[in-house]
């Protein structure tokens, strides 16, 4: 039993980045295999997750340190499980002689495929100390016994 991951993020072989990356021609530009979108280092990237299967639940724990309960939405529809963050900020700084405004918006979105065994009607999430933790409780399957053929006599 194990969940099916798609990770909303795109990344290219490191072998075209050790290709254009020889460390004398613009090494940050053609630095492939990081977002590119992060130039900044300000964005939020998309975290890993970690994923544990024990004899009662699923638990999967998500590092997004930095936000808040109120920036993260999770979902369940047709069996696929969505986590997401979006972040805004607005930073103002005025003073006598200029103003400043300065707008910043990030985001993350993560799918899981919930295996058959899963109650998710019971998925409980907790966010604290950067850590999202959400727990898939697991169902009892019932086996069916296999057709027993009664012969006629």
């Amino acid at each position: 039993m194990s969940l099916l991951v798609k990770k909303n993020r795109a990344t290219l072989p490191s072998l075209v980045s050790d290709f254009f990356d020889n460390g004398r021609l613009f090494p940050s530009v053609f630095d492939l295999d990081t977002n590119l979108f992060d130039l900044d280092g300000g964005s939020l990237l998309v975290p890993n997750a970690n994923i544990v299967e024990s004899e009662k639940d699923f638990h999967i724990e998500l590092a997004a340190p930095g936000l808040d309960r109120k920036d993260f939405k999770v979902e369940v529809d047709n069996g696929v499980l969505s986590i997401s963050a979006k972040k805004e900020e607005e930073k103002k700084e005025e003073n006598k002689n200029y103003k400043r405004r300065e707008f910043s918006y990030n985001s993350f979105s993560r799918s899981f495929t919930l295996p058959e065994n899963c109650h998710s009607d019971k998925i409980d999430a907790k966010y604290e100390n950067g850590l999202l933790k959400v727990t898939l409780p697991k169902k009892e399957v019932t086996v069916s016994k296999p057709v027993k053929e009664i012969k006629v006599s």
